[in-house]
């Protein structure tokens, strides 16, 4: 995968296919690498990918933290997901670009449409994160990391981070910056040479930033309101992808289409083909 240096981040790219820009903001809560389009839940059973390249450019990245992009340890706000993909736009020379969300990647479409609407020719949200249960294990996953850094300091963090190889979606103890720890040298001593009761005090502050709400977070439901941008949306129906969340972006959206379906009815068959359908309309 080719490399973009974008806010001194570097980000771990690739395209896909010819045609329109589709940008991926990919799915899997914390974990939302380039791969889990293929290989991450409803994402695998129906094969987004053996299917959008083929009339789009597909720009699909590790997201910041994950995969093999880079990090930066900070209080990460949604903004900062958006100007990770507005500078790969930017690095690639794109103005405008259609984007897809999945999971938690909803949010920051949500967020860089009212942002920066100008560049945004459609949405495809689908699956988006919300409901009480999202918000609940989400603090709970930033609760454990913490109580790691009580236990055993940030010494204790990168020793974890080294000796296992889950993301913070499904180990949250080394904390969201453990895939950065594990392969950057550079990173992990500077990780350990920051004062640990300022770490925590950012740790602290993430789930108040990030997971705010029982609905969809990532944007004001006021800004996106004022947008006239097509979007799709397709809902989930499970703890993290509570049915409200899809419901709550249609109600935002003044110029939207909800595929009001299950997600048994979600199928290699059926899902590429609305969503193809949808885009090709625009």
């Amino acid at each position: 995968m080719p490399t973009a240096m974008i806010d001194g981040i570097e980000t771990h790219y690739e395209l896909r296919g010819d045609g329109p820009p589709l940008l991926m903001f990919a799915p899997g809560g914390f974990d939302a690498s380039a791969d889990k389009w293929e290989n991450l839940g409803i994402y695998a059973k129906i094969r987004l990918m053996d299917h959008l390249p083929q009339h789009y450019t597909c720009i699909l990245f590790d997201r910041r933290e994950t995969g093999q992009s880079g990090g930066r340890v900070q209080r990460i706000g949604w903004a900062d997901y958006v100007a990770q993909g507005r500078g790969l736009l930017d690095h690639l020379g794109i103005d405008r670009a259609h984007l897809i969300g999945g999971c938690m990647g909803c949010c920051p479409v949500a967020a860089f449409a009212c942002a920066h609407p100008e560049r945004v020719m459609s949405m495809v949200q689908y699956w988006p994160v919300g409901g009480a249960g999202f918000r609940l294990n989400g603090h709970r996953r930033f609760a454990l990391h913490l109580a790691q850094v009580e236990a055993g300091g940030l010494q204790g963090v990168v020793d974890l981070a080294l000796a296992t190889t889950e993301g913070f979606g499904k180990d949250p103890r080394p904390g969201p910056w453990a895939p950065v720890l594990r392969r950057d040298p550079a990173f992990r001593a500077a990780f350990l040479a920051q004062k640990p009761e300022h770490y925590k005090l950012i740790v602290a502050g993430l789930p108040r930033v990030l997971l705010d709400r029982d609905s969809v977070p990532g944007f004001e439901p006021e800004d996106l309101m004022r947008l006239d941008i097509p979007t799709l949306v397709i809902p989930g129906r499970d703890a993290s992808h509570a049915l409200s969340a899809a419901r709550f972006i249609e109600e935002c959206s003044p110029n939207v289409q909800f595929w009001d379906t299950t997600p048994d009815q979600q199928t290699v068959a059926t899902a590429p083909a609305r969503i193809l359908e949808f885009l090709g309309g625009i």
